[in-house]
């Protein structure tokens, strides 16, 4: 994510009574505290973003409805007609396409009992942003990564037809991440810095890495920038872990498949981290009015806006297999 704006307290200024009943005082958030709770925010929601940092970046709309558009351009054709001298030819015409996908609102907070220190940073306020934003990156990914697992190009492991029919004996391999890179190049799909993307559950890359061509990314580190997540390459895909990468308990007898998603550039749209999708507000106690007469409760949370669609179906497939731990890993 590049920047929030955060909103801290949505009333900044609170009239608090003190017991003894001395006059009133104002209290007063310092702009050191915001800062704190922005960057635990950050910190910690950017860590969870494996989808959401491929995805086609749009700006939220801003009072311009509920909908987010991309626009999709469609590869011109070889002008395989040779040019006649003084001969204007007719030329070519934009085919663009227009994709809108309805925004939503996500969200969530914490009542905290204890008292929020405006001295000095809390440390309870300060363990739950960190939990929030680690959630907050979670769910923004998950919404996307449940909208790329819908692309209509599946290759099933072991020869089998179906997800029902998997086992976990169906094990991901190399000779069929060799037949997704085909097929994306065949279908004219743009690589992502040289290279396509997969990203792949921990189950089934304890698989992958035993192949002898896989390279560890610790081999190329040094001369590539690393995406969050890469562990290692093969075959033209640079592979992103993800331990939220999508599974189905819908094998044979019910047992764990996998998805493995592998996509080029633009596949799938997302909208852009901004001042306008994310925000992590706190509230100090007092701030309530009747609803916390007592002066008794504080509250962490954050909300955002997000939406998420497929743009090219073509530039994106998809592998489901089982795994060595098909009997234990749960659906997600």
């Amino acid at each position: 994510m590049r920047q929030f704006n955060i909103q801290l307290f949505a009333n900044p200024n609170t009239n608090t009574t003190l017991m003894n009943g001395e006059s009133p005082y104002t209290t007063t958030v310092q702009p050191t505290m915001k800062t704190f709770y922005k960057t635990s925010l950050l910190e910690n929601a950017r860590p969870e973003l494996y989808f959401n940092q491929f995805g086609k970046k749009q700006p939220l709309p801003k009072n311009n409805g509920k909908k987010v558009e991309w626009r999709k351009f469609e590869t011109f054709k070889p002008a395989l007609t040779p040019l006649v001298e003084g001969v204007t030819p007719d030329g070519n015409k934009i085919d663009m396409k227009s994709i809108e996908k309805e925004i939503a609102q996500y969200g969530d907070y914490t009542t905290v009992s204890d008292r929020l220190e405006l001295e000095a940073v809390d440390p309870i306020i300060t363990a739950v942003t960190e939990e929030h934003g680690a959630q907050a990156g979670l769910t923004l990914d998950t919404i996307t990564r449940n909208e790329v697992v819908t692309g209509t190009n599946v290759v099933y492991a072991g020869g089998k037809t179906s997800r029902a029919a998997l086992t976990k004996s169906d094990i991901i391999t190399p000779t069929l991440i060799n037949q997704c890179v085909t097929f994306l190049k065949k279908m004219h799909a743009p690589k992502i810095n040289g290279d396509y993307i997969a990203i792949i559950h921990p189950s089934v890359a304890y698989d992958l890495r035993e192949s002898a061509a896989w390279i560890d990314v610790h081999k190329y580190s040094e001369a590539t920038e690393i995406f969050n997540g890469e562990i290692g390459k093969l075959h033209g895909v640079r592979f992103i872990e993800d331990s939220e990468a999508k599974v189905w308990e819908a094998g044979a007898n019910d047992k764990a498949v996998y998805a493995t998603t592998i996509f080029g550039k633009d596949a799938y749209g997302v909208i852009e981290p901004s001042a306008e999708s994310l925000e992590v507000i706190v509230k100090q106690k007092g701030s309530a009015g009747t609803a916390d007469p007592l002066d008794q409760r504080s509250t962490v949370g954050w909300k955002a806006s997000h939406a998420a669609k497929i743009l090219y179906n073509e530039r994106l497939i998809r592998i489901e297999s089982g795994s060595f731990f098909s009997d234990t890993d749960k659906a997600n």
